[in-house]
């Protein structure tokens, strides 16, 4: 019984128990372009039927993850399987199960804000927000921000940080960005605001545009879910009504 269920690894030289880093991220990753896909057919098209189904997968893999074992989580054993040949990285279970109660509350909010209640609003945006937030940092630079709160929290200390994060050391001159790396990230973002306030020459249009609709037409008018949202002028704008 204690081999199905169970959270982390137990690893000779580890005082408590650990996960593979490499799988995390690569899980994590998985997630974010789904709900990236997701976020971006509610917020450009209006169809929110996308992200219904991934709330209800994320929450499922999520509860597997937390109440059952990681090891049984289908992204983590997708991610395991994309990393299956590199050398694990082994960091704390305990601060990782923080934070993924914090991602599984996410999760449950948004199952009854979206799938259950159908509310459509800022606060959905402002969940989704903050779940892609937590999975991009996870997945692109390794932060673990569930992790940072769980070090912040009186009388936790996490063990075992990805990238040696929990222990004080002095950075290699490589590592640091200084004065020049900064003016050239400026420098790059203020070169491609000038570029798009320049903008570009239309291309020829292979077959002539579909007329738009007349702004009195009954299609043209936004539904309720894109109101709400503040979306009206882009559905119109979708739907060839401007």
């Amino acid at each position: 019984m204690n081999r199905i269920f169970g959270f982390g690894e137990t690893v000779s030289g580890y005082d408590v128990p650990v996960m593979n880093e490499r799988e995390v991220r690569a899980a994590a990753g998985i997630l974010f372009v789904f709900a990236m896909m997701t976020f971006a057919n509610a917020w450009f098209m209006g169809n929110f039927r996308p992200t219904k189904i991934f709330v209800i997968a994320f929450l499922i893999d999520f509860t597997i993850r937390l109440f059952i074992n990681p090891k049984y989580s289908p992204s983590m054993i997708v991610g395991r399987f994309a990393v299956r040949k590199q050398v694990p990285e082994w960091t704390g279970a305990p601060q990782k199960r923080f934070a993924w109660a914090i991602g599984w509350v996410l999760a449950v909010t948004m199952l009854w804000l979206i799938v259950i209640q159908n509310v459509i609003g800022p606060i959905n945006m402002l969940v989704c927000a903050t779940c892609l937030t937590l999975m991009f940092f996870e997945s692109a630079f390794g932060i673990c921000i569930g992790c940072k709160i769980y070090n912040a929290l009186p009388n936790r200390q996490a063990q075992h940080c990805a990238g040696g994060a929990c222990e004080v050391f002095t950075p290699h001159a490589s590592q640091k960005v200084g004065a020049g790396g900064t003016a050239i990230v400026l420098l790059f973002l203020a070169l491609i605001g000038l570029v798009g306030q320049r903008g570009f020459p239309a291309a020829e249009a292979d077959a002539p545009a579909a007329p738009a609709a007349a702004a009195g037409d009954d299609r043209c008018t936004p539904p309720a879910f894109a109101v709400a949202i503040g979306h009206a002028e882009k559905w119109k704008l979708h739907n060839n009504c401007k």
